[in-house]
């Protein structure tokens, strides 16, 4: 039971996320696209952790991102990278997504479909440590999936906004098991170019189907909340404060993440999902915007 818990750990935390991420990994527009024109989004982010749906991806230390995205219209495709530090030692989180962002009246959509690579992954195994129980084999060997999203945002008034998000992934890190997230959020705009807000999510995940008979097992659900302040300059420079919370205990988040830390030392904790406050600085570009180009 304790091999099972650890590995049900090591393949929730191999997700990025957002993670997030609104949902981190599909970077927001940041102006209306002209109608049926080509154009191209372009930043990246620095951050005190990167935090993704709850969980730590960056074992609670300093990260950063970059993006690219091409837009005609609607439609839009692009990719991301993300600097990670996961039990499978990827060299970092690749996103490949595409989809489309209606735009009707006061009432914005996303629908999209995304791809989650990890190159180089190094397949978590332990062999030699002092408890037998700490020995084998913790993680498959490729952790990549694909993931179908759905969001939408209502302007309430020019100033408040108010959105729901579902993330759905059939075959989650390989493993055969569904991963289903859902979430509910909020803006508002302040003054003088501030804004506050915040989302609540719950992540509902299955039970693995590919590591046979008495080794598959029912991966952990959690709910996760965040709440923050952001402030942004001339629609490209962005510093965000947020709060990040789940309702896994320490052992808990060890059973959900797989904290190698938990596993070489047998202590079976791990503070990757406990309550934390991120700062992010965003730099989010558009070529059609440039006042130079």
């Amino acid at each position: 039971m304790f091999r099972k818990a650890v590995l049900a750990g090591l393949l929730a935390t191999s997700f990025a996320g957002q993670a997030m991420a609104a949902d981190v990994a599909v970077p927001a527009p940041i102006a209306a696209p002209t109608p049926w024109a080509f154009d191209f989004a372009f930043g990246g982010k620095l951050m005190s952790d990167y935090n993704f749906r709850g969980i730590s991806q960056s074992a609670r230390g300093p990260a950063a991102n970059v993006y690219g995205e091409l837009r005609y219209g609607w439609l839009y495709g692009g990719a991301a990278f993300w600097t990670t530090k996961l039990p499978n030692r990827p060299v970092g989180e690749v996103d490949l997504y595409a989809g489309i962002r209606p735009v009707i009246g006061d009432a914005s959509f996303d629908l999209g479909v995304m791809y989650y690579l990890y190159p180089n992954e190094t397949q978590f195994v332990t062999a030699g440590l002092p408890a037998p129980a700490l020995n084998g084999v913790w993680a498959p060997a490729r952790t990549n999936f694909v993931e179908f999203y759905g969001k939408a945002g209502y302007d309430i008034t020019p100033q408040i906004n108010v959105g729901a998000a579902v993330y759905y992934a059939p075959n989650w890190l390989g493993t055969g098991a569904s991963g289903l997230y859902a979430e509910a959020n909020a803006k508002i705009k302040l003054p003088n170019d501030f804004a506050i807000s915040g989302a609540i999510g719950h992540y509902w995940l299955g039970t693995t189907t590919v590591f046979g008979p008495g080794n598959d097992f029912n991966i952990q659900d959690y709910l996760y909340w965040n709440a923050g302040v952001s402030w942004t300059y001339r629609d490209f420079l962005t510093l965000d404060l947020r709060y990040h919370g789940t309702n896994l205990t320490s052992q808990q988040c060890f059973a959900t993440t797989g904290d190698y830390r938990g596993v070489l030392t047998g202590s079976g904790r791990s503070n990757w999902c406990g309550h934390s406050v991120v700062a992010t600085l965003s730099v989010d570009l558009q070529w059609s915007k440039l006042p130079y180009r």
